[in-house]
């Protein structure tokens, strides 16, 4: 408060200054209670794709593990050496409330058995079947790692907004609100020391008047 300077110029900046800052913590709020209702929406979605994708990484293992006992392990490794194809997938961007968070465009790695690289006479139905699983686990995964980094961003994001909210609300309104009351309280007890020096200027003079006119009036009572 000691670095305040009492002026009327400053309080009307001050209470510019409180409008804004309440006008930002209001639409703050509204950003906050919206992202909120985005991030338990896609937090519906995205347990379940990561539901998803837990059963696809079981069948996934219950698909090798039977195709190793019954097939061989080295039979299994030899299929999954010759499987190098990578998945295809673009990132893009989507805006949800300022929040930037990924879009991956990803083609379908689940292909038919005629089009993968091993030769599929060599092999038998329940390698295919574990190489399938595996394709579909892989899909899953790329579906899961789009949403966890939505979910993640959006999480920074609230906690960042509901900092912005608190300290407007708790730190920065309240302390203006304190320096103008001390502004404007300085101001009226300035206001009251000056009718006060105008009332003993006013008194003064009056006085002065007084004595000048008493003066006179003895003047003229000892020239008649």
């Amino acid at each position: 408060m000691a670095e305040i300077k009492p002026t009327r110029m400053e309080l009307i900046k001050l209470k510019r200054r409180i409008k804004m800052a309440t006008r930002g913590h209001a639409l703050l709020k509204m950003k906050r209670d919206g992202l909120i209702m985005e991030f338990r929406e896609i937090l519906e979605e995205a347990k379940d794709v990561i539901g998803g994708m837990v059963d696809k990484f079981n069948k996934a293992n219950e698909r090798i593990t039977l195709a190793k006992a019954v097939d061989g392990v080295l039979a299994v490794r030899s299929v999954a050496i010759s499987c190098q194809c990578e998945p295809e997938f673009t990132i893009k961007k989507k805006n949800i409330m300022g929040v930037v968070v990924p879009v991956v465009k990803r083609e379908k790695i689940r292909r038919k058995v005629s089009e993968r690289e091993y030769g599929v006479i060599a092999t038998t139905a329940r390698i295919d079947e574990a190489v399938a699983a595996y394709e579909e686990l892989v899909d899953a995964i790329l579906e899961v790692a789009e949403i966890e980094t939505t979910v993640k961003r959006l999480i920074d994001e609230i906690e960042r907004t509901k900092r912005r909210v608190n300290a407007l609300e708790y730190r920065v309104i309240p302390t203006m609100k304190e320096a103008a009351k001390y502004i404007t309280f300085k101001l009226e007890e300035q206001d009251r020391e000056n009718i006060i020096r105008l009332k003993k200027i006013k008194s003064k003079m009056a006085e002065k008047e007084a004595a000048k006119k008493a003066q006179e009036e003895a003047a003229a009572a000892a020239a008649a």
